[in-house]
């Protein structure tokens, strides 16, 4: 049976069904539904935050993030991220400015973030790279003292904590997807989270076309608006979360037990942080032995990831900018396939097989 990087989590059918049942006495199937809303409160409570809102997928969440700030001229960004963190900034008008990571954490690294800011810098947007946290403490002084706004992509850090908080307390907007492929997931879909009154304001017209009632528009925006269908499945899906959680982290530890750590690198957890083991990224000892690995993993089925590949410096979109670390990591990174109903026995195939190679 092959084994995939990733495999989607079903809630049981019967369910989503008993949800369905009622869309359909309803007939309520979108435009701010009694699931959404409902779905909303429950991440709200769960999450620790106080505004959070229910998007169609967590790209659009970065692009309305980005005009609810009105970010207008550079942005300091990490090139190790999926395309979206660059391409939502690029599509906004902004021009991101990549600064490289660290070889620890993969996160955006702080200590050169200040040697990048010029008269044009209006904010930075940082990602929790795995769901690893970015310096957060760091990237908070940074901003204040320049005066910057912070936009983190969480996409991957749903249910992440630092010390005792959501991450998604930091910054002045944080985003979230909630892709089929996420620990958490409404099939597709995102969220917008802030805590600041007047952002969610914004937030809230810019999600649903500006509107202001039926007649009258408050002011520029875009369909940003999800479906019951997909409030639906998030809401059989967030209370299996725990479980998801720890059945990953049974996986991951099994696969750092197989595995030869001085050829297999992990990236370092951030200390004072509960993490939630959404991906097994290994960083190999060349891209040509990553190749190897891919390649006998392959040939038996299994299909891991290069993720993320390339570094976003490189795309052909953006002005040419270095990043070495970012550069030498994208080529050496590979995720392994880590999700709820993977077994032990496959952790211990794909482990076998990588240490072949090794």
């Amino acid at each position: 049976m092959p084994i995939n990087v990733t495999q989607s989590y079903l809630p049981p059918l019967e369910d989503y069904v008993k949800y369905l049942t009622g869309i359909w006495e309803r007939v309520y199937l979108t435009n701010a539904g009694p699931l959404v809303v409902e779905l909303e409160q429950r991440l709200k409570d769960e999450l620790g935050v106080k505004h959070l809102f229910f998007v169609n997928n967590g790209t659009i969440a970065l692009q309305i993030a980005i005009k609810a700030l009105d970010l207008k001229g550079e942005v300091l960004t990490t090139p190790f991220s999926y395309v979206a963190t660059t391409s939502s900034l690029v599509w906004e008008g902004c021009t991101p400015v990549f600064v490289d990571i660290d070889p620890a954490t993969l996160c955006i690294n702080p200590a050169l973030l200040e040697a990048a800011i010029t008269p044009r810098t209006v904010g930075i947007m940082a990602t929790h790279v795995y769901g690893n946290p970015c310096d957060l403490e760091a990237i908070e002084a940074i901003a204040k003292r320049h005066n910057l706004k912070v936009i983190y992509d969480a996409a991957h850090a749903f249910g992440v904590t630092y010390k005792n908080s959501s991450v998604l307390n930091y910054g002045d907007i944080s985003t979230l997807s909630f892709h089929a492929t996420k620990l958490f997931h409404t099939g597709e879909g995102g969220a917008i989270v802030t805590n600041d009154d007047e952002l969610a304001h914004r937030i809230a017209y810019m999600r649903n076309f500006g509107h202001n009632g039926p007649e009258a528009f408050w002011g520029v925006g875009v369909n940003g608006k999800s479906s019951e269908l997909h409030a639906a499945m998030g809401l059989c899906v967030l209370p299996k979360v725990p479980e998801l959680i720890a059945k990953r982290r049974i996986l991951s530890e099994r696969y750092d037990a197989l595995l030869d750590g001085t050829k297999c690198v992990r990236p370092t957890i951030q200390p004072h942080t509960a993490y939630n083991f959404s991906y097994h990224p290994i960083v190999l000892p060349s891209e040509e032995v990553l190749l190897r690995v891919r390649d006998n993993l392959n040939a038996h089925e299994i299909t891991p990831r290069r993720y993320f590949y390339p570094s976003l410096n490189t795309l052909n979109y953006v002005a040419p900018q270095e990043a070495p670390v970012s550069e030498d990591i994208s080529r050496r990174v590979l995720c392994l396939p880590l999700y709820y109903d993977l077994q032990i026995s496959q952790v211990e195939q794909v482990a076998q097989l990588i240490n072949e190679v090794l």
